[in-house]
């Protein structure tokens, strides 16, 4: 299967991030078509190769990897021209790293105006925070992430994915793509400042001025936070996610299960807007009732239902999901020790998609490859090579 269709074929990206949001970001890239050429430090590497293979495998499939050292004249040499033919670039450092190496937007623009340049940074090129150290955790509680409730015993803890990382991702890349588009027509690029921050605030903000403005913090006020939404205790410990705020779907467990469970059909409970004013007996009495039956024995009663629940995977269960394996969102890459598990992109296209076309790149394993592509020959890349510059 091939992706031909898509404008991003035969679109040059050079990706100078490391670690997480810049190389999610580029893979989504990848994925669609760009030809994505990485930039490693010769000597280590990104430093998401030391997280482990797996780890890294997750965030680099179908790019290739060239090994440079960007504080040298010939590895800017090398840079500048990858530059003069590249669509976009992508870099995740502070503000005034890449001016200092000489490769700031201003200097890269004059070498190819029609270039898409992203800066993808954890608090972006402006503002007081601009130049300081930060991590997901960091973002996520500067973003007013955790200042909105989302259960009745609501707790203070973290994403169990870096989410603010991927939300970061994903406008660059939604934005390159958008740009790119425009230059392709234009002729002219433009420089992206997409802060990690601003992301997860764009997400949490409306909700933290509900939250707090109209509702004074107090969970029991918030219409968004319901007793009947949640994740409940099953009777083996194990966990299910049931969501009833439609009524219609508290009217139907309550005539399955109302002689069984007869709060269920109390007449204060009969409306959403009557149980979220009695949020934690409501909370209180479900929690009861799921700690009654084991889960798969709610699993049997509810699977033939209409009722709107899951099972909370938390075990590679992930992996035997009938669903998710029909969607086609699971696959593999590489052989032998090299094989990663991949997770699939998750937009599926009529047109098809390729998105496991190669494993992620050893460190440099393209680096002749490109040069080459560049018009070096074997003796200048020896050198290069030599001289520690690849």
């Amino acid at each position: 299967m091939t992706n031909d269709w898509s404008f991003l074929n035969g679109m040059r990206i050079i990706d100078l991030s490391r670690l997480l949001p810049g190389p999610f970001a580029t893979q989504s890239l990848a994925d669609l078509g760009a030809e994505v050429i990485k930039i490693e430090e010769p000597k280590h590497g990104d430093p998401g190769r030391f997280l482990g293979k797996d780890m890294f495998a997750r965030l680099n499939r179908n790019k290739k990897s060239l090994t440079l050292d960007l504080k040298s004249d010939e590895g800017k040499a090398v840079l500048t021209d990858l530059l003069k033919s590249a669509d976009a670039v992508i870099e995740s450092f502070r503000p005034g790293v890449m001016d200092r190496l000489g490769f700031g937007y201003e200097a890269v623009k004059a070498m190819n105006p029609a270039i898409v340049y992203c800066s993808l940074s954890g608090f972006g090129q402006t503002g007081p925070y601009r130049h300081r150290a930060g991590h997901d955790i960091d973002f996520l509680a500067l973003s007013g992430y955790f200042a909105v409730p989302s259960q009745v015993n609501d707790k203070l803890a973290r994403p169990k994915v870096r989410l603010s990382d991927y939300a970061g991702a994903m406008y660059g890349a939604l934005s390159m793509a958008v740009a790119m588009a425009s230059a392709k027509i234009s002729g002219k690029g433009q420089h992206l400042d997409v802060a990690i921050t601003d992301a997860m605030a764009n997400w949490s903000s409306p909700l933290v001025r509900i939250a707090h403005d109209l509702c004074e913090g107090d969970p029991d006020q918030m219409s968004f936070v319901m007793p009947d939404n949640d994740i409940f205790e099953t009777k083996d410990g194990k966990h299910i996610a049931i969501g009833l705020f439609e009524n219609k779907f508290w009217v139907l467990l309550a005539d399955m299960l109302g002689d069984e469970f007869p709060y269920l059909r109390r007449e204060d409970f009969a409306t959403n807007r009557l149980r979220n004013k009695q949020k934690h007996a409501v909370h209180g009495m479900m929690s009861e009732m799921f700690a009654a039956k084991t889960l798969e024995e709610w699993e049997v009663l509810f699977r033939p239902t209409d009722l709107p629940w899951a099972v909370v995977y938390e075990d590679m269960r992930l992996f035997e999901d009938p669903h998710l394996n029909e969607r086609g969102m699971f696959g593999e890459l590489g052989e032998g020790e090299n094989k990663t598990y991949q997770a699939g992109y998750p937009t599926k296209f009529s047109a098809g998609l390729d998105e496991f076309r190669l494993p992620p790149p050893d460190k440099g394993q393209n680096t002749d490859e490109i040069l080459k592509g560049l018009g070096h020959d074997e003796a200048a890349i020896q050198a290069m090579r030599d001289a520690g510059v690849i």
